[in-house]
């Protein structure tokens, strides 16, 4: 054993250079998954105020069933990405994404009828889901292991560059509206129409991802682990050169089992020696959701008129948060593979729940005004330089290669079940107990989810998805 774990560091060690053009343009073609996402996903906070007007949703529970509808997509897309990645390869799975996006955005912004924008919010939901899963998956298994972290995490920049867009958007088309009374908004161009193309736009980039995936290769170890070792060889050496396809495939073939054995494999994720990474897998999704900045985006409105700002004010602030958002995204970029993964995720948590604390002592004495954006502009900042793009990191490193797809979808289907639980119960746990229980109840969370990862959470860096299914066995 020792002797055949000679051969690959030595190969390794003599791999010829990335060749890094071609590897950042297949990675950043993936992560227009993360673009769509990030738009869509956002864009309906701003259109809130307009269509709840239009549609007359004047009940919480309905305002709360159009605000998280679609997380159903997202559940289900997540788990059909499993089946899909596996059967068919990641590149047509994303490629079906992409056209998903198109038409959901599509009959979303033409939704005669509050059943239909429903619909195909769900629709929208399910290329979320896909992509969510796919795009990180996808860059793991073409990335070298000394610049996975970045590029993986290019999918959570492509995120947020997705979320700025849609509040830029937000904000351009909301300024007309002087009066926020539902009797002027329904009576605006902006209450008729404009919040239609909010949800159109997003038709364009779908189909540039659409076109951006015909020109790149499928997963390399995915076409490894089916026999394609001609094909998988062909595309590791035009990453990295031949030295590093040997390498990988010859690590490949240490730790993981060709197609004739991926049953085999995943019964055993689910034995105990295995059980541990899915349920780290899960608590990790799970925490991204449940650490509640996503309450910050999708009821943002909501909040900052809290804080005391008009409805054109509000806009401003979120735009401000996006900016916020890339900025601190570009240093997760700069630091995850020099720093790792364990201490940033560490750090994340740990300040949410100092901000949180804050935050919430804010809301309890009724403070309106800086010290409120501050505060939201801080929480947003740290889950962008930690929690947001380490977890998809983390997540698309960690599961087996013969069930990564499998395994991949089971944790994002956690991750978007949290997020619907979370969406869902904001509006009534906000009402119940106040604005400021509710951030104390998030603060809770996050100190939770630091002591188990201080406890459960490895460090990957600078490790191949090769040696990191080692470890675990």
């Amino acid at each position: 054993m020792i002797d055949q774990l000679q051969a690959p560091e030595a190969l390794h060690k003599s791999a010829q250079p990335i060749h890094s053009g071609y590897v950042w343009f297949i990675s950043v073609v993936a992560a227009l998954g993360g673009l769509l996402f990030g738009y869509d996903w956002v864009v309906i906070g701003g259109a809130k105020p307009f269509y709840e007007v239009y549609f007359h949703l004047d009940q919480p529970s309905l305002q709360g069933w159009a605000m998280s509808c679609a997380l159903i997509g997202c559940l289900f897309g997540s788990l059909f990405s499993g089946i899909l990645s596996e059967r068919f390869g990641r590149k047509p799975a994303l490629i079906a994404a992409a056209l998903t996006f198109t038409l959901s955005s599509l009959g979303t912004g033409y939704a005669g009828s509050f059943d239909a924008f429903i619909a195909w919010r769900m629709a929208g939901g399910l290329a979320i889901g896909l992509a969510s899963s796919l795009s990180p998956m996808y860059i793991a298994e073409v990335a070298p292991a000394d610049i996975r972290g970045k590029l993986v995490c290019l999918n959570e920049l492509t995120i947020v560059l997705g979320i700025l867009a849609a509040q830029v958007t937000n904000w351009i088309i909301a300024q007309p509206v002087t009066q926020a009374t539902p009797s002027a908004i329904f009576n605006s161009w902006n209450g008729q129409h404009a919040w239609r193309f909010m949800f159109a736009a997003t038709a364009v980039p779908a189909m540039l991802f659409f076109i951006g995936m015909l020109f790149v290769p499928e997963s390399p170890r995915w076409l490894a682990m089916r026999g394609r070792t001609a094909e998988a060889t062909r595309i590791l050496t035009r990453i990295a050169g031949p030295t590093h396809a040997e390498f990988v495939l010859y690590e490949m073939n240490l730790t993981t089992a060709t197609s004739s054995s991926v049953r085999h494999e995943l019964h055993q994720l689910f034995q105990p020696r295995f059980r541990r990474i899915l349920v780290l897998g899960v608590a990790l999704a799970v925490l991204q959701q449940w650490c509640g900045i996503n309450v910050i985006f999708n009821y943002a409105q909501d909040i900052f008129s809290a804080a005391g700002y008009p409805l054109s004010s509000i806009l401003f602030n979120i735009v401000v948060t996006g900016i916020t958002m890339v900025i601190f995204t570009f240093l997760a970029i700069a630091t995850i593979d020099r720093n790792g993964r364990r201490p940033l995720m560490l750090l994340g948590s740990g300040g949410l729940v100092l901000i949180y604390i804050l935050l919430g002592t804010l809301f309890h004495l009724h403070s309106h005004g800086l010290p409120m954006l501050i505060l939201v502009v801080a929480a947003l900042a740290c889950y962008a330089m930690t929690l947001a793009p380490v977890t998809w990191v983390i997540l698309s490193e960690i599961f087996p290669g013969p069930v990564r797809g499998t395994a991949m979808a089971i944790a994002t289907a956690s991750l978007w079940i949290a997020c619907f639980v979370l969406t869902y119960t904001f509006p009534l746990l906000n009402k119940a107990v106040g604005t400021a229980n509710t951030f104390w109840i998030y603060a809770c969370i996050c100190a939770v989810g630091f002591f188990f990862m201080r406890a459960r959470l490895p460090e990957t860096r600078h490790k191949t998805l090769e040696e990191i299914e080692s470890s675990w066995t």
